[in-house]
């Protein structure tokens, strides 16, 4: 059982496709985000910074894009045009965030990619994950998946499931069909 990121995601709404070429499955994007800016990431803040948040030296922050005070930045990172990053957020390592997005107050992201005009507006937490074209979280969501058992999480349709081979695992949203997990 195959779960193609074509038949989940809107491959066309992210200009990091490429980080999808090699995957058979959607999830194995997410152990490819670290490399992935290491390699490609060109750090260069081409957006308004209003006051002092805190933004480390391995981020690139795309053109029309605002970071409010109280933001903070650890990276690497890469954000692209005409985002929000509001007050109180908090972006830790390996995190790819489109263009047109909104990073709210009191959220934190980690090891994920957000396509083109995702909203986390207040109070969430996206980690090891993957939120597709225009996907919205209400106040409060947190994307988290990590078993307590310590096993490996497992995903599929109907009966059928199939090892990720990760500890942690989040996607959906925005897509074509969020039935995978």
């Amino acid at each position: 059982m195959l779960f193609k990121p074509a038949e989940y995601l809107d491959l066309t709404r992210t200009e990091h496709v490429t980080l999808f070429d090699a995957v058979e499955n959607v999830w194995e994007v997410l152990p490819q985000i670290e490399v992935y800016l290491k390699f490609r990431l060109k750090p260069a803040i081409l957006g308004q910074v209003i006051g002092k948040p805190f933004i480390s030296d391995q981020v690139f922050l795309g053109e029309g894009s605002v970071v409010e005070p109280g933001a903070c930045i650890i990276g690497p990172a890469w954000i692209g045009k005409n985002c929000k990053i509001r007050h109180g957020a908090y972006v830790r390592e390996n995190v790819i965030v489109g263009d047109g997005c909104v990073l709210g107050n009191s959220c934190e992201f980690k090891n994920c990619i957000l396509f083109d005009q995702v909203e986390v507006p207040h109070f969430s937490y996206v980690g090891d994950s993957v939120l597709g074209y225009k996907a919205h979280l209400a106040a409060g969501v947190i994307l988290s998946n990590l078993r307590l058992d310590q096993r490996m999480v497992r995903v599929g349709r109907g009966e059928s499931r199939v090892d990720t081979g990760l500890e942690k695992i989040w996607g959906g949203g925005g897509g074509r069909s969020a039935d995978w997990m």
